[in-house]
């Protein structure tokens, strides 16, 4: 798109003479309109504010009090979607990081039409040695889990240089999170409601090390973290559940019930030998977990209150699971002569489709009608 066509929103908190430069490096670049969302900044600041609402193609909207960086970004969308015509915005921080190159790069690629994010993403490699070393380590650990969870390896997670094209702004404004969770909500929202991402590398710029920053390192990092592993924990914790109905009805069936020669029979089935025993009690158990994963799963662990065909998608994921499990722990069994052993294979092999579980129960079995999570 052509830089007239956007927006650059910036929400910002007692600034310094880095945000009127950088307004004026954006003006010079032909942004068709630059809003600063004031987020409760002290009354000291106005000058700073006012200096840059007197200039062209600017405008300030402010927040009487500090109410977060998430809510400043919701404010002003709301307001470039209600007031304006323009086909996108490209949000950036106040604090010096940004270039109006770099923002220039995000406006070139964003497209009319396409319903993806853009994510301008610094250089946090080993080799880049002008980052801080908390802030590389961080977000390196952020990224990991962000892929193994949603199944994307975004390599700068915390960026605040974004960009979407009008057709999104509904969707940032469904984004929940008042301060800087907000930003790790929306990587979320995008990845579980099939929203692409496009990386776009940028100059990495951490200033006296990233001081003027407004980000609280602990408290901050466990809002992010704990939105980040929320919905994890809590499948995690209705696993352990279902693992506990599942294995204490395999062990009935199979210590209890199959017992003497029973334990030994085996079949063979297209040249492959199973325990007989295995065939029959690992179906038994699962199909009685399996009901209470689900609704453990829905009420407590992603919380979704509606979800139309979730319980057929279930069922085929279940179904998938089960045969998958059976299969393997039937031909694993017939080497294994332990009762001790027998649980612990049984455990190996659940591990094993945890996580892949984790992430289709997440973004296709229980995606929710509306569109998001309830919180």
């Amino acid at each position: 798109m052509q830089a007239n066509q956007l927006c650059v929103l910036i929400p910002s908190l007692e600034p310094d003479e880095r945000l009127p430069k950088y307004v004026d490096s954006l003006i010079d670049a032909g942004f068709g309109l630059i809003l600063i969302v004031n987020d409760g900044s002290s009354k000291e600041y106005d000058p700073i504010f006012d200096s840059i609402a007197a200039k062209e193609r600017c405008h300030v909207l402010k927040h009487e009090v500090n109410r977060g960086k998430g809510q400043a970004l919701r404010t002003g969308i709301e307001y470039i979607r209600d007031h304006t015509t323009l086909d996108g915005v490209i949000t950036a921080d106040a604090d010096g990081q940004h270039t109006a190159p770099d923002t220039l790069k995000l406006a070139e690629r964003l497209e009319k039409g396409r319903r993806e994010l853009l994510l301008g993403s610094r250089d946090f490699s080993r080799n880049n040695k002008n980052i801080p070393a908390r802030s590389s380590f961080g977000n390196r650990v952020t990224s990991s889990v962000f892929a193994v969870l949603y199944g994307h390896w975004l390599p700068d997670t915390q960026t605040g240089l974004r960009a979407v094209e009008r057709a999104c702004f509904d969707d940032l404004l469904a984004v929940t999170g008042d301060r800087f969770e907000y930003e790790m909500n929306m990587l979320i929202y995008c990845a579980t409601n099939k929203i692409a991402f496009q990386i776009i590398p940028i100059e990495t710029i951490y200033l006296e090390e990233n001081k003027s920053s407004h980000f609280h390192p602990l408290r901050d990092s466990w809002r992010i973290y704990k939105l980040l592993l929320g919905s994890f924990f809590r499948y995690s914790a209705a696993s352990i559940l279902s693992f506990l109905v599942d294995y204490a009805i395999l062990s009935l069936i199979m210590f209890f019930i199959f017992r003497g020669s029973y334990a030994e029979t085996t079949i063979t089935v297209l040249g492959i030998r199973f325990a007989f025993r295995a065939l029959v009690a690992a179906p038994i158990a699962r199909l009685c977990s399996a009901p209470v994963n689900f609704l453990l799963n829905k009420n407590y662990a992603f919380r979704i209150k509606e979800s139309r065909g979730a319980v057929k998608r279930y069922i085929i994921l279940a179904a998938a699971c089960l045969v998958a499990t059976t299969v393997l722990f039937g031909f694993f069994d017939t080497f294994v002569h332990s009762n001790v052993l027998h649980i612990l294979l049984k455990v190996v092999i659940d591990v094993g489709l945890y996580i892949f579980n984790y992430r289709i129960q997440r973004n296709w079995v229980f995606r929710s009608s509306a569109g998001k999570e309830d919180a």
